[in-house]
């Protein structure tokens, strides 16, 4: 696998090395030490979460605070996404900037989303199938969000803002300046 950095402090994308012949492929979707070695990061996981969603559909911006942060490494196993990080870590050097990238099952890309970013993707295809490893277990009571369409972050979802379908709660985030992160 090839690690490449992004725009964003400590955020990577993961390009895997796809062996293919008549029979289909086969890759390493994410070795531990591998990534280790090669972002000096921490890459153990200890939950997987899969969701599936219809064209449209945007999640958003969301994350855990706290000693319940996650770092996520994501993924499309079927169809195409939009997947979006922001770094909402105070003392970062890239703190309130935004990165993009289209994640899709023939890509096969993933991108690593350290703790303290909050994450979200916008469904480009028909359906989607994302896939989220993540390095600390779920805690709803220290759930984190900002608003998707914030003017201060001015994120590009990549579909027509009267497309998207969100959740309430995603509909009523507060905004970047009401930090709730």
């Amino acid at each position: 696998m090839k690690i490449k950095e992004t725009p964003l402090k400590d955020c990577y994308i993961i390009e895997p090395t796809i062996f293919e012949d008549s029979r289909g492929y086969f890759f390493e979707k994410f070795n531990e030490k591998r990534f280790e070695e090669l972002t000096g990061m921490n890459g153990h996981f200890v939950q997987d979460n899969v969701s599936k969603s219809s064209y449209g559909v945007l999640r958003g911006l969301h994350l855990q605070k706290g000693e319940h942060a996650q770092a996520k490494l994501v993924s499309c196993l079927e169809g195409s996404v939009w997947d979006v990080a922001v770094d909402l870590r105070e003392d970062s050097p890239t703190f309130g900037k935004w990165f993009g990238i289209e994640l899709t099952a023939e890509n096969k890309l993933q991108l690593y989303v350290p703790r303290g970013f909050g994450h979200g993707f916008s469904v480009l295809s028909t359906h989607a199938v994302f896939s989220y490893k993540c390095d600390n277990f779920y805690n709803k009571e220290s759930e984190g969000s900002v608003k998707f369409d914030d003017p201060d972050l001015d994120i590009d979802w990549k579909i027509d803002k009267k497309d998207a379908v969100l959740s309430e709660k995603d509909k009523n985030a507060p905004g970047f300046n009401e930090k709730n992160f």
